[in-house]
This record gives C-alpha cells, sequence and structure tokens, in this order.
C-alpha cells in the first residue's frame, strides 16, 4: 500500500504535526508512506531528516499568500507519477485539495480519506455565506470516500452535515501523543501558592479568541500571576495592543513559536484554552498528559469528553469572560485527579491510532482492487 499525504509546509500547526507524526509510523511499520509538502519553510523543517517527502514550490518561488492554489495545480502530476492507493486528507483545511484532485482526475484519483480536524457547525460563519457552506459540506460528502472523526460525539455530526452513511465514517482519536510522552512525563508536584503562572498553547488567530482569555486574566490576576502565550500568528500585534490596554502587559509573555512545548508546560501550573472552534485540541490532550489542570470554553463536541472528570478542568460556554475568569481563579485550588490521565490518554497514542488509520485504509482500497 501507497499512502501520499499533502502538508501545505512544516509550519507547526496541530494538523501538520501529526500528520508528520502519522508519516513517521507507517514508514516505521513497513507502509511506503509519502509526504507532500507544497513550499519549504516553517520551524517543523528542521526535524525533517528522518522524512521522505518531496517539496512541490522552488525555493525561489513565492507560494504561501496562495498555498492552496499552488497545491491544487502541482498535486495531480505527482499523483499521476506515484499512484499512490490512498490520498490521506490530514484536516478540514485540506478538503478543497481532496475535492480538487477528484474533480481533476476523475477515476484516476486514489481513495481520499479525510480527517476531520474541526467541528463542521462553524458558528461563526455568518449567515448570508452559511447556505454555500452547508453546500460545500455535502459535496465533500459526495466526492471524498471515507472520513474519520476524532471523537465518537463528532460522528452524528458528519453524518448529518455531509449527509454520509455511518458504514463511511470510522472514529480514530487524534494521535497526539506518544507513549513515550505517558511513560516519560513526570507528576510534577504544584504547591497551593498565591501566585499562579496560566499558560496557552496555539496560533494567535482569530479561531483561538485570545481577547477573551487576555480580558478574563485581567479580571481575576493577582499581582504575581502570569500569562504565557505559546504560539505566533496574525493577532499578535492586536494582542499585544489589548494587553497593553487592559493594564496586563507586564504579566502576559507572548513567547512566540516553541519547539519544546511539553518543557513549558511543566513549568505551569494551569492551562487555558479560549476557542471558538476546534476538533478534538491536542493541546488539551498534551496538557492533561503534563498533568496540568484545563479551563476550556465549550468549543466543540469532544470537550465534554475530555473534562468529564470534574477533577481534570472546568468547562465554560463559548464568549462568556466573567465565567472563564471565575473558572480561571477556581482552577488554582483545584485538586488535579493524576491517576486516572494515563488510562484517558491512552487512546491517543500515535502507537494506537497509526494501525487504526492502515486497517481504515486498507478496508477502503480492498474494493477498489478488487475491481481492477
Amino acid at each position: 500500500m501507497i499512502i501520499l499525504t499533502p502538508i501545505h509546509s512544516f509550519e507547526p500547526g496541530g494538523v501538520e504535526r501529526v500528520a508528520i507524526r502519522l508519516h513517521r509510523a507507517w514508514r516505521a511499520l513497513g507502509v511506503e508512506s509519502q509526504l507532500v509538502v507544497g513550499r519549504d519553510a516553517g520551524p517543523g523543517k528542521d526535524q525533517r531528516d528522518d522524512l521522505s517527502y518531496a517539496i512541490l514550490a522552488p525555493f525561489w518561488l513565492p507560494t504561501a499568500a496562495w498555498e492552496t492554489l499552488w497545491m491544487i495545480l502541482r498535486l495531480p502530476a505527482v499523483i499521476r507519477h506515484i499512484r499512490p492507493d490512498i490520498l490521506f486528507c490530514p484536516g478540514n483545511s485540506y478538503t478543497i485539495v481532496a475535492v480538487a484532485m477528484k474533480l481533476l482526475l476523475g477515476r484516476k484519483c486514489p481513495p481520499v480519506i479525510a480527517k476531520i480536524s474541526n467541528d463542521l457547525s462553524r458558528p461563526d460563519i455568518p449567515n448570508p455565506v452559511r447556505f454555500f457552506y452547508r453546500y460545500w459540506l455535502r459535496l465533500q460528502g459526495r466526492l471524498i470516500d471515507r472520513f474519520v472523526a476524532l471523537a465518537p460525539a463528532m460522528k452524528p455530526e458528519i453524518e448529518r452535515l455531509m449527509e454520509v452513511s455511518d458504514a463511511r465514517i470510522d472514529v480514530i482519536e487524534d494521535p497526539a501523543l506518544t507513549r513515550r510522552d505517558l511513560e516519560g512525563m513526570p507528576r510534577p508536584v504544584r504547591p497551593v501558592k498565591n501566585a499562579t503562572t496560566f499558560a496557552a498553547v496555539g496560533r494567535l488567530a482569530a479561531q483561538k479568541n485570545y481577547a477573551l482569555l487576555l480580558r478574563a486574566f485581567a479580571r481575576m490576576a493577582r499581582p504575581d500571576d502570569r500569562l504565557t502565550l505559546l504560539g505566533d500568528g496574525p493577532e499578535r500585534g492586536k494582542l499585544e495592543k489589548l494587553a497593553v490596554s487592559l493594564g496586563i502587559a507586564g504579566q502576559v509573555t507572548f513567547a512566540g513559536h516553541v519547539s519544546d512545548v511539553r518543557a513549558r508546560l511543566i513549568q505551569a501550573d494551569v492551562f487555558v484554552l479560549s476557542s471558538e472552534y476546534e476538533g478534538v485540541p491536542a493541546v488539551i490532550l498534551e496538557a492533561l498528559a503534563a498533568y496540568l489542570p484545563v479551563v476550556a470554553t465549550d468549543c466543540c463536541v469532544s470537550m465534554k469528553g475530555l473534562l468529564a472528570n470534574p477533577r481534570h478542568g472546568i468547562m465554560t460556554p463559548k464568549g462568556d469572560v466573567d465565567a472563564f475568569a471565575r473558572a480561571m481563579d477556581d482552577a488554582r485550588t483545584m485538586q488535579f485527579d493524576a491517576d486516572s490521565v494515563p488510562s484517558l490518554l491512552s487512546r491517543f497514542t500515535i502507537e494506537t491510532g497509526a494501525g487504526r488509520y492502515l486497517r481504515a485504509m486498507r478496508n477502503q482500497i480492498r474494493p477498489v482492487r478488487s475491481r481492477r
């Protein structure tokens, strides 16, 4: 079996990070996995020595502003050359590429398996555009062969909005961790203290609603409390100005991209997620693996399952600054249930997920091969 996975770059997004982990795991299992990268950019390219990949753009051609169109133009030739058995779509942002391949290549396009990495309801989309968005989801349902939901709670939404049958959906928990993550992470002792360090991880973009986080922190922070934002993105300048206007600039650190997130999480006391929408946030899994209590918005259907144990975290309504501030204040004294973390997170390891993806792929290509 030959698997082809397209990603835009080595930028440190959660979708790309998991795609690269799966690629490595499949190759370790003896599967011919090929990574196709739109452009040679991003901090993640420093850890690519053991990858088998091809770059679509020459170094002298800037394609960042139109990377999706560039991938759609160049990928058909790569597919004809490699002739993969499966085209793996690693997240929602790549389904437009998958649909384009189906339309451009027709019957010569390999079966496509798409991982649904974000909730599909997308309340942030304005009503005038929502009709076209719903049609786009149904079109994906017609053209893409198989879907992967990252949690059981996501499956009914995929069936309803994409109009696909239960038989075309596999539930495979997001393989955002490794067994080494679970076995090697020490259980830090975090005594109750007057000063608390809050940490957030993610791209500084509108989806993450860091403005809500900053406003909540400003309402509940004690003089020695600290908030660290790990990540970078287009809203950084706007958020830095907001921190100044709220009078908390001296307590907030914009750390930018950090290669070793685990080391920074160990230094924190509480993890915070203020997003408007997510799929199954890998950062929540990483925070729990660091034995951090979590404060998160009700930003996805999977969150109730992740924080089902009230001693793991607190969930608040989206957009409610006061509720988020109260939850942050309450989390500083939470008695975290560390003993139940390993069993909860064991489903989310790359060692478990890689094999389940391969079984789904083999089930998909078997009827295709039988017709040849």
